[in-house]
């Protein structure tokens, strides 16, 4: 695959390591991109298309699609993570024997890791050893197919270390998508972890014919159990009043294309809420997009409970997702809250 002097690895081919992949190349890099499948590897590289994850979009010719994780890291020193939340750690031990030593490790995943209640970048650090300063995450108001589209779009890159972040910052800077250097990693992550799930809450209300001022209620009330959540385990609230925080709450609250929003809209709507696999606790569309949220719920939640953090709507959110309540007791739960001063 040619030399690795400004190559970057992109491990996971979804919609959004594509639309990544594609902002990276724009930038100026060379991209290897890992598709777990063979098949979606084949197609990127012969037809520059992903029909399956990011349809309607032209994969440019610098990014080259492979299956083999050790094809894509070979020499690489900066490694863009963009697996599920729930399969990061399995992943990387997969991948680790073919790291670089003193690689940097981007993180694009939002969620808390079931069982540990680690956020990603300290699953990433536990698993490789590498130095927190090694570990870096991306997260904002970012919508795949928007920035495919070359629609003007900002994000964050945080990173403890400010010389990684500055050299992210200029590989993923391209006309239509504006990188923001922070150091609060906490922050970052928290913001998009939780986003998601308050997604799922707005879609629901949406589901059940409920409209706009609930949807503002919503949104505003899970930015407060967000900031409540981050803070205790020591974000700064500025971070979470920005792109990491509202920008991607507001964005992934109210776009159709949130996964985690039509979802919860069509439990709104009445249809039932499908098994989650016990193996990965990821619950997956038919189109074989996973819906982060109704993961993140639980991990959240016991995040909150063991700092002893009230986040009622996630706890609405959970509570449909896997105890069996109806979205309409869900609902009346949230509205029919004790009355207190904001």
């Amino acid at each position: 695959m040619g030399g690795t002097e400004g190559t970057v690895a992109v491990m996971g081919a979804g919609a959004w390591g594509t639309a990544l992949a594609k902002v990276l190349a724009d930038a100026g890099s060379d991209v290897r991109l890992w598709a777990r499948r063979p098949d979606i590897a084949a197609q990127i590289n012969e037809t520059r298309r992903n029909p399956d994850y990011l349809p309607g979009f032209e994969v440019p010719d610098a990014v080259r699609a492979t299956s083999d994780p050790a094809e894509a890291l070979d020499g690489l020193t900066t490694v863009v993570l963009a697996v599920p939340a729930q399969t990061m750690r399995a992943n990387l031990q997969a991948w680790l024997p073919h790291l670089t030593d003193s690689a940097t490790l981007v993180s694009v995943a939002k969620g808390i890791e079931l069982g540990t209640l680690m956020r990603m970048s300290q699953v990433i650090a536990s698993v490789t050893g590498f130095d927190a300063g090694q570990v870096a995450v991306v997260s904002g108001p970012n919508l795949a197919a928007e920035i495919a589209a070359g629609q003007p779009a900002a994000t964050v890159v945080a990173c403890t270390d400010s010389g990684r972040a500055v050299a992210l910052q200029r590989m993923l800077n391209t006309g239509y998508f504006r990188p923001y250097t922070n150091s609060d990693v906490v922050g970052t992550e928290i913001g998009g972890a939780c986003k998601n799930v308050i997604a799922l809450a707005c879609g629901m209300a949406a589901g059940v014919g409920l409209g706009e001022n609930t949807a503002a209620a919503i949104i505003t009330r899970g930015l407060a159990e967000i900031i409540r959540l981050g803070v205790a385990l020591g974000a700064k609230g500025a971070t979470l009043a920005g792109l990491a925080g509202v920008g991607d709450l507001v964005a992934t609250c109210t776009s159709p294309h949130s996964r985690n929003r039509s979802f919860g809209e069509r439990l709104g709507r009445g249809e039932a809420m499908p098994p989650v696999p016990g193996s990965t606790g990821l619950l997956s569309t038919a189109d074989g997009h996973v819906v982060e949220g109704v993961t993140s719920c639980q991990s959240v939640l016991a995040l909150a409970l063991s700092y002893d953090v009230e986040m009622p709507l996630t706890d609405a959110v959970h509570r449909v997702c896997h105890k069996g309540s109806s979205v309409n007791d869900a609902v009346a739960l949230l509205l029919g809250r004790r009355t207190k001063p904001e």
